[in-house]
């Protein structure tokens, strides 16, 4: 059997830094719209780099910091057991030029299009659930 357990913030936040990809949920011409990058965790921030011209930094930049929920998870198929963690927070370009620096050294790109922002989104509301195998 398998049991679903809350996570504290400090655990969904040290399992969110455990993965390098997760997907970003923002609202697109009023319209829910998902997309996946690959991040990094900073102290409350999680890090994604992406396009100017993409979707989620074209409404950042026309609209200022951005309502966005992200979300990363694993699991054992066969044994019925991880984890997913969903984060809600404004998103912002990052604009101070060390940071941004900083971010694109550690954060590279996983596709040849060029990504010319990055993007830092404050963990606000932190949730997250395990699935654990329970010993009948």
């Amino acid at each position: 059997m398998t049991a679903m357990r809350a996570l504290s913030r400090d655990r969904c936040l040290a399992l969110l830094a455990s993965v390098p990809v997760g997907r970003v949920v923002f609202s697109l011409r009023a319209l829910p719209a998902i997309r996946p990058v690959n991040h990094l965790v900073d102290g409350n921030t999680i890090v994604i780099r992406s396009n100017l011209g993409g979707a989620l930094a074209s409404t950042a930049t026309q609209i200022g910091p951005l309502v966005v929920a992200y979300e990363a998870d694993t699991f054992d198929l066969a044994g019925h057991t991880g984890w997913t963690v969903v984060v809600t927070g404004a998103a912002r370009l990052i604009l101070d030029g060390e940071r941004q620096a900083r971010y694109e050294r550690l954060l590279q790109p996983w596709t040849d299009e060029p990504m010319n922002c990055v993007i830092g989104i404050d963990c606000d509301l932190v949730t997250g659930y395990e699935l654990v195998g329970v010993v009948a």
